[in-house]
């Protein structure tokens, strides 16, 4: 039933221009068409009211169930409202009276890939079309063991772009350590770290770097949409996906300026914070093995756990692939279910001692929701059915009503946005599989395989 238990995930960038057309033109249909939905959206809220009033009779006959419905329904009502007060973020960044004018430090892209020779070329001349000065801008690729022609599309953008920093090792090392590599290579004052086949606009790509003017900021996490989103149903519906899981869990996070995972494949850190516990976290170790997943979320944690903010950012868009086969997609889906579980161990371990309204309010509660998902899962569809002869109806019932909710805001803030009916399809997922994934993550915890996308 949780919709949004990890990371770390859209839509395809929009023409500016159409968008203000159609705004221009039809103003009165606009605001008729939000109307709308905020009624609909507070009838969905009587309804879900009185589903739970429905049940509450029958709550000596499965209380637990009923409980943690009601847990559920509020903690995922409580951060749309977050994600609402999104917008105040820029307010507090822009009011700070730290923030300086003509902020424009230099920044250096960090690129680790293996294999990559169809994408690499791309993100790299997309890092050098950024609307930034180009002396004040960095590339730098790792090329972590590629069996492909990597080496060879490398060597072709070294021609091409004299200063690209290129190291190529013959031995994959792993991501974490190509990350690693490129951080210390860097002389960027802001890092921005890319996956192979992710890139920011050039156009946006200043909108990353802007928060930083606030001394407080310690990584920013851009918004990311898949480049492949039309590509079929699975796409369309990780499309649809990311744009919520940024726009509401990312959002919500940020509105109290700690983002618990900016993303992999585009975020910015400062260097002075991130480079001197590289090493540490290079050796982070679970259950007496090295950790090599979620380097995304443990390198936040340590941002977050030195005292510093992290956030999201919606003007900086980034466009990545997302997986194309349901094989791919679920080790996809198992290898996060990992990184998720092992760093919000750690993150359990200081978060309340650095933001304790967050970690009661928040962090613990997405924890116990997520843990226990899959249970009351297997509670609803298997044991009530064989043993109570009780139907999980309204078990699905509440699912879908907490998916329209997400929905309308979703329109609300996206009217133009054509991936939303795959909401739905994401919920049913997600209510009958990808619940059952963490069984799985969990019990292979200890094959440290990375997988592949």
């Amino acid at each position: 039933m949780l919709l949004f238990s990890s990371m770390n995930t859209a839509t395809t960038l929009q023409n500016p221009r159409t968008i203000e057309y159609s705004r221009e033109k039809r103003p009165g249909s606009d605001f008729l068409f939000r109307l709308f939905l905020i009624l609909l959206g507070f009838l969905l809220l009587c309804l879900i009211v009185l589903l739970k009033s429905y049940t509450a009779t029958d709550f000596r006959k499965d209380p637990i169930i009923l409980l943690y419905t009601v847990l559920v329904t509020t903690f995922e009502l409580s951060r749309i409202m977050s994600a609402m007060l999104f917008p105040s973020i820029r307010r507090k960044i822009a009011a700070a009276k730290v923030v300086r004018d003509n902020y424009e430090p230099t920044a250096s892209f960090v690129i680790p890939c293996k294999n990559e020779g169809e994408a690499i070329a791309k993100t790299i001349d997309k890092c050098y079309a950024a609307d930034y000065p180009r002396e004040k801008l960095e590339v730098i690729v790792i090329n972590d063991g590629s069996t492909d022609n990597t080496a060879e599309v490398l060597e072709r953008m070294k021609i091409k772009y004299p200063d690209l920093t290129v190291v190529h090792w013959k031995v994959n090392r792993g991501k974490r350590h190509g990350m690693a590599e490129g951080f210390k290579l860097s002389k960027g004052e802001i890092i921005v770290q890319l996956d192979s086949d992710s890139y920011i606009d050039p156009k946006t790509f200043r909108k990353l770097i802007e928060p930083f003017a606030n001394p407080e900021i310690g990584a920013v996490c851009a918004h990311a949409d898949p480049e492949n989103a039309d590509k079929n149903i699975l796409t369309k519906m990780q499309a649809a996906y990311y744009f919520m899981s940024f726009r509401v869990l990312k959002a919500a996070e940020s509105t109290f300026m700690s983002v618990f995972c900016c993303s992999g494949c585009s975020s910015a850190y400062r260097r002075e914070i991130v480079v001197p516990i590289l090493d540490t976290w290079l050796k982070e170790r679970f259950l007496g093995l090295p950790v090599t997943w979620g380097d995304d979320r443990a390198l936040t944690n340590w941002v977050l756990r030195q005292g510093y903010k992290t956030i999201y950012t919606d003007e900086a868009k980034a466009l990545t692939i997302c997986p194309d086969t349901w094989k791919i997609f679920f080790k996809q889906q198992t290898r996060w279910k990992k990184g998720w579980f092992v760093n919000s161990v750690n993150a359990a371990k200081f978060i309340f001692k650095r933001e304790p309204f967050v970690a009661l309010t928040y962090f613990y509660p997405l924890i116990a929701i997520t843990l226990i998902t899959p249970f009351m899962a297997v509670r609803a569809f298997v044991y009530n059915p064989i043993y109570r002869d009780v139907t999980p109806l309204f078990y699905v019932i509440g699912v879908y009503l907490i998916a329209c909710i997400m929905v309308i805001f979703y329109r609300l803030i996206a009217r133009e946005n054509k991936y939303w009916p795959y909401m739905f399809v994401w919920s049913t997922i997600n209510m009958v599989f990808l619940s059952f994934i963490l069984f799985y993550a969990l019990a292979t915890i200890q094959n440290r395989k990375w997988g592949t996308r």
